[in-house]
């Protein structure tokens, strides 16, 4: 079932993450750019998107995306994360958290299917905290600077195996096939 859905995402690490998680060889899809609504909701964002990238493919397909929620910022930076990223960078997101003693986090993961008979959606959460310093080389995005609960190491020091094999984005897609 999966083989035959499109993933919609222009990020081939996420691709191949979807692939290794799942197990099946997807494939990507280009829907162009897709119009990304402001909101730190990451389901709200996911729910657009797919609706957009739907309309314009008219195929089944899998739209993904992820945010990061720090408890002490009652949910910010949230699916603004990418943002947080690309402006400042993760030294510049960990200086804006410096004063903070808290520092929980929780990684978000929505991942839509639509199809002609409508949308659905799954979830993936993992706690977590944010790491003082920036960590480790691999994976991408705030990988470096977010260890998950239970472990010690950031998702950049781990490797993609140990990651995929129980992050936000695996619980995602595990719900996404008990949904289908």
């Amino acid at each position: 079932m999966l083989r035959a859905i499109k993933f919609v995402t222009g990020n081939q690490n996420k691709l191949r993450e979807a692939r290794q998680i799942l197990g099946v060889d997807i494939e990507g899809a280009d829907a162009g750019r897709l119009e990304e609504i402001q909101t730190i909701r990451v389901e709200d964002i996911i729910l657009h998107k797919a609706e957009e990238a739907y309309k314009k493919l008219g195929a089944p397909l899998i739209v993904e995306d992820s945010g990061l929620a720090f408890l002490a910022w009652n949910g910010l930076p949230g699916a603004l994360i990418k943002w947080f990223e690309e402006t400042v960078g993760n030294e510049g997101i960990l200086k804006m958290l410096s004063g903070e003693s808290d520092r929980r986090a929780v990684a978000q993961c929505f991942i839509s299917f639509h199809d002609a008979n409508g949308i659905k959606i799954a979830k993936g959460e993992l706690a977590g905290t944010i790491s003082e310093t920036v960590r480790g080389k691999g994976g991408f995005g705030w990988d470096q600077i977010f260890i998950p609960e239970g472990h010690s190491r950031t998702f950049g020091e781990m490797t993609a195996e140990e990651k995929n094999g129980f992050s936000h984005r695996r619980r995602a897609f595990e719900n996404l096939k008990k949904l289908l």
